[in-house]
Parts: C-alpha cells; structure tokens; sequence
C-alpha cells in the first residue's frame, strides 16, 4: 500500500496520480507503470533513476559506503563468515544453524565433479581463446546435460540448479586455465575447502603436490565473498531479463557472464592491472597522477573510485588490509606490485584525490592480490564470475519466486524515420 502519491502534469490531460512506494532503506520509489495507458513513458538512459524490481537480498548506500546482505553489513561477513555461508544466505535469507551449514557445504563439495563429456567442449577452443569465452560457452552448454532441475517454477529444482552452479563453477573455471597452460585438468578433491579447492584444481599438476598457504586461501575466500553480489548492476540485471522469458538457469548464467566481461563491469580488475603495466615503473607514476589530473588527456586511473559508492568502497576497506597481508605472507618482489603500493599512497594522501574521493575501490585492490598469488590477468573477470554466480542465481530465484514478474520490456524514445514508401531498385 502507498503511502504518499505523486502527481503528474501533462499539458492537455487531467493530473495523473503515482503511487510512491518506501522500502525498509534507501530511497522511495514512484510507481509509474500506468503511464503508458495515458500515452507516456519515462526516458531514463543507463537506468540511473529507475528501480526495476523489488528485492530483499543486498542494500548499497553509496554516500555512506554502505553494503549489506539481508541487513548483514559486508564488513562483519568479510571478518567472521566465509564464502559457502555467505552463498547459504543469500539463497535462503538467514545464516545457517551448524547443521545447516555443514549440510550446505557437503550439498556443494560433493556438486563439483563435472560430467566427463563436458571436457571435450574445451577440444573445440583455440589453445589462447580467453577464459571468459570458455566460461560462457560450456556454462551455456550446461543444460544439454543436466536436465533434471529445469524446471523454473519449481522452488525445489531452482535450488538445487542453484548448487551446482556455485559448485561447478571453480571447476569449469579452472579448466579454462589449464586449458590455456596446457597442462592436464585436475579434478576438485572432496576434503577441501571451496577456495582451497579451487586453488588445487588451479595450480596443481601431476609431477608434484600443491600446498595451499592458509593465508592465500583466506585471501581467496574473501575475494568470493566481496564479489558474491551487489544489487542490481548490469549483470545481474542482465541475469534478470534473461530469466523473464523463462530461460533455464545455466543459460541465464551464461548472459551474466557475457554482461560481466566488459571492461566497465567485472574487467575492471584486469584493466587496473593493465594500467601498472602502461606505467611501467615507479619513476613514472608523477607523470601519469598528472596525466589523470589533466581533463584533456584521455588517460584514466583504472581501480579508483566507483559509479555507486561516492564516498568508499566498504569490500575496498577490507580487501586493503587482506592484500597487504598476502604481500607479507609471499614476500614477492614485482615492480608492477611496487607501482600499485605507490599509487595507492597518492590516492590516500593527495588533495586532489581525497577531494574527489577517488579512493581505491576492490577492483584495484583484488588484482593485486590475485597476480601476486599468481593468477594471469586474463583470469581476473573469470573469478568474478565464479564469485558473483550465487548472486546471480539467488536474484533469477527471487524474481521467479515472486507472484506476477513478467517478461522484461524496456520501451524506447523513438527518433528515425517515420513512415516512408518502399522504392523499387530501377527508381533509386
């Protein structure tokens, strides 16, 4: 039920009423789905005004640098939780007892395995295809082999579509990486932990046995559950609008993934880390602070700020401390590292930055860490994706949960040509 109305003006019409809808946080919503019976649609390019559902999952205050999920501040997740009980969260709203918990992890260790067929699609991809494009092809192709919880009015099925893919999705991304080295795929191990598991089928061969430093597998956890969801961005959106048709959940998964690959999005992380490579070396950094600085040069600093947090980044605050913590534990010496410690002190203390409150956002601060415990950046988007599929998955259940959700159809303001008469090919 509204609570306040808003009234619309339109020259030659009687004033139209909008209901104005208050969630428990953030900003009040006008509901303006009868205007087009009075001949008039809303134009909101990019969607910066526009909420298009209602959700109970994740809450972003941007201007106060706050994140929650089902009211649990990042924060406090990030210092106390872990991945898989953060993914048990959002899929059912509440933590879990201890027998849940274990329940929910034992359901996804023992999902991981992939069907033996599914590595012959890796076959069919060029040895340096991007991970990505492996990702979302086999992530697509996931349906023509489990057919079993297809169906998407089924709560029951869409749970358990749900743990497999936050399952087999380290597997699948893991293959994609080895396929890349050419080395042979590993298969996942049962008495791992999820980011302990992922790091195996990663970075272990046959010749030797892999230890996965505790403090790496932490950083790693933390990586999932600072990317695990984020309201409704593009991809997610994306995930959404695919799964109005009805489309299974792995192909819905598949267009997030697509969606995530762009630069703007989920690439950011590896456009931050292709930057330190354009500077080069720490002499060079004044150099390009300037450029930065400079509104004519074209040059931006990649891993600052953020479109919706326009104080900091909540995950940012606590990947820092996470990423110098793996630099301690590894004690590597790597220019590109040593740029990106530099680069971070400017921000921090420059006029200009703190003005502008460019603050390091978790982009910059996650590809620090992931090269240094030494995935390619080539990888980078393809551990988002990894992370954010629970998000993903747990928005396309709540949309289908909801009583009367119908296929997305954004309208358009409509500036070609109008009607114009067919000329035969002799007369043009």
């Amino acid at each position: 039920m509204a609570d306040k109305k808003a009234t619309v003006h339109i020259d030659g019409l009687d004033p139209i009423e909008l209901p104005i809808y208050q969630g428990t946080a953030g900003q009040d919503v006008i509901d303006v789905r009868t205007l087009g019976a009075h001949g008039h649609f809303t134009y909101d390019p990019g969607f910066m005004s526009t909420g298009s559902c209602e959700s109970s999952i994740t809450y972003i205050d941007g201007g106060k640098g706050i994140l929650l999920h089902r009211g649990y501040p990042i924060e406090q997740l990030a210092e106390d939780s872990d991945y898989v009980e953060l993914c048990y969260l959002l899929l059912n709203g509440e933590l879990p007892s201890k027998e849940q918990y274990t329940e929910f992890a034992k359901e996804i260790t023992h999902s991981t395995m992939l069907d033996e067929k599914i590595a012959n699609f890796f076959q069919g991809f060029r040895f340096d295809a991007h991970p990505m494009a492996m990702l979302c092809g086999v992530v697509g192709a996931l349906s023509s082999f489990y057919h079993e919880d297809l169906d998407i009015t089924d709560a029951t099925q869409r749970k358990t579509s749900a743990v497999k893919l936050i399952a087999k999705l380290p597997t699948i991304a893991a293959m994609a990486y080895k396929y890349n080295v050419g080395q042979p795929f590993v298969y996942p191990r049962n008495d791992l932990s999820y980011a302990e598991n992922f790091l195996h089928m990663m970075f272990s061969v046959p010749a030797e046995e892999y230890n996965v430093s505790p403090v790496v597998a932490k950083a790693m956890d933390k990586i999932f559950m600072l990317h695990a969801d984020h309201e409704q961005n593009a991809s997610t959106s994306t995930v959404r609008l695919a799964g109005s048709s009805g489309a299974n959940p792995y192909a819905c998964i598949a267009a997030g993934i697509a969606s995530l690959w762009g630069p703007a999005h989920g690439g950011a992380n590896e456009a931050c880390l292709n930057m330190l490579e354009e500077i080069g070396s720490v002499d060079r950094i004044d150099e390009y602070v300037a450029k930065a600085k400079d509104k004519a040069d074209p040059f931006r600093l990649m891993g600052f700020g953020h479109r919706v947090y326009k104080n900091f980044d909540p995950r940012a605050t606590v990947m820092r401390q996470t990423c110098h913590e793996v630099l301690a534990e590894l004690n590597i010496q790597d220019p590109l590292l040593d740029i990106a410690m530099k680069l971070e002190q400017i921000a921090l203390e420059d006029p200009y930055f703190v003005e502008k409150k460019l603050y390091p956002n978790v982009d910059f601060y996650s590809g620090i860490i992931l090269k240094a415990i030494g995935i390619p950046t080539s990888m980078f988007t393809v551990i988002f994706a990894m992370a954010r599929t629970v998000g993903w998955i747990t928005h396309w259940d709540e949309m289908l949960s909801q009583p009367g959700h119908k296929i997305s159809r954004p309208r358009q303001l409509y500036t070609g040509y109008t009607h114009r008469d067919y000329v035969s090919t002799d007369k043009r």
